[in-house]
């Protein structure tokens, strides 16, 4: 079966921004693939405001969250897997959830990385 992750974050953060709320993720910096500011990691973690007005062209999809920030006055783009999303909750109130780990990330964990090999296409006459 696919992962529950991408489906529950999705919802979440509808429900915190539906309810004028700032959506904030937990993330686990150290995760195989995850591209943060590394400037704000502390013990290994990066909590990001995730909110509209705080983030551009904002993708999720069933294998990662995707997103433009500035950072320090820097601009970033900003690459998390949906395995190392920890927790998404409103910083208002707290309102949110704790992501419980998913053996379906861990064995993406496992898998070797290939690299994509050259086109496939190629010239006849």
């Amino acid at each position: 079966m696919t992962p529950r992750r991408p489906y529950l974050v999705r919802a979440i953060y509808d429900w915190i921004v539906d309810n004028q709320l700032t959506p904030h993720l937990v993330v686990n910096a150290e995760y195989p693939g995850c591209d943060v500011p590394r400037d704000f990691v502390q013990d290994g973690q990066i909590i990001l405001n995730v909110s509209p007005t705080a983030v551009a062209k904002l993708q999720m999809n069933i294998d990662a969250i995707e997103f433009n920030a500035r950072f320090s006055g820097r601009d970033a783009k900003v690459y998390i897997p949906m395995g190392a999303v920890l927790a998404l909750y409103a910083r208002e109130n707290g309102a949110g959830t704790i992501f419980e780990p998913e053996s379906y990330y861990d064995q993406e964990q496992e898998k070797p990385k290939q690299k994509p090999s050259g086109p496939h296409l190629r010239v006849v006459k």
